[in-house]
């Protein structure tokens, strides 16, 4: 099973999902706090699951790598299922679930929903479209969740490596492509680069999908 971080009322009905490295534990019972501000009359739980080797485990098939040595692996899959086999626990059988994540991790949280119709939502923050073949993939398949969540830095763009410069197109498109097929789709721009207040970024993409619920 997936080391886990429970933030909340473990009886809430909701059940707010992000997949976090050991950097971003640090910052989830803030993110908690701060939305519990914004919502103080929503109870949910935050559920923080960690992991090891994000280029592994949060990759939906291989690629070469785009910054320093580290290729990506086609590992997704298997963290998929062993979330589901998390999430199917008694504790949180029968919960509104919704995934998300930052920048690997957000990019996971998309393609599950393409596996898997768990999840009422998903806040892909910041997330690595640029990965080569996801744009194809997104066109070659159908998600299978109708609120989606994106949000990149207005300064992602700026990078000298050619692949991981597509991120603002890319997100462009697949936030007219959703629109396109009737999700409820929205596309958010923070200031800074792609590692400024990545635990803010992720409370707005988690507030967004609660608001109206």
């Amino acid at each position: 099973m997936m080391d886990t971080y429970r933030y909340g009322n473990e009886d809430a009905q909701v059940v707010l999902v992000q997949l976090v490295s050991d950097y971003e534990l640090r910052f989830l019972q803030e993110e908690y706090d701060l939305i519990k501000e914004k919502l103080p009359e929503r109870d949910f739980l935050l559920l923080g699951l960690r992991i090891d080797d994000w280029n592994e485990e949060l990759s939906p098939w291989e690629a070469p790598a785009v910054f320093g040595k580290d290729d990506f692996g086609s590992g997704a899959n298997d963290t998929l299922q062993e979330l589901i086999r998390t999430l199917k626990d008694p504790v949180l059988k029968q919960k509104d679930l919704y995934l998300g994540g930052y920048s690997l991790a957000g990019l996971f949280a998309l393609w599950a929903a393409y596996q898997t119709d768990l999840f009422k939502g998903v806040a892909a923050v910041s997330p690595s479209v640029w990965f080569p073949g996801f744009l194809d993939y997104v066109k070659g398949n159908e998600i299978r969740t109708n609120k989606i969540y994106l949000s990149l830095g207005d300064q992602e763009h700026k990078t000298r490596h050619p692949v991981m410069a597509t991120v603002q197109d890319n997100i462009e498109a697949l936030h007219q492509y959703y629109q396109q097929k009737g999700c409820e789709c929205l596309l958010e721009y923070n200031p800074g680069n792609h590692f400024r207040d990545p635990h803010l970024r992720m409370t707005k993409g988690f507030f967004w999908l609660l608001r109206d619920e």
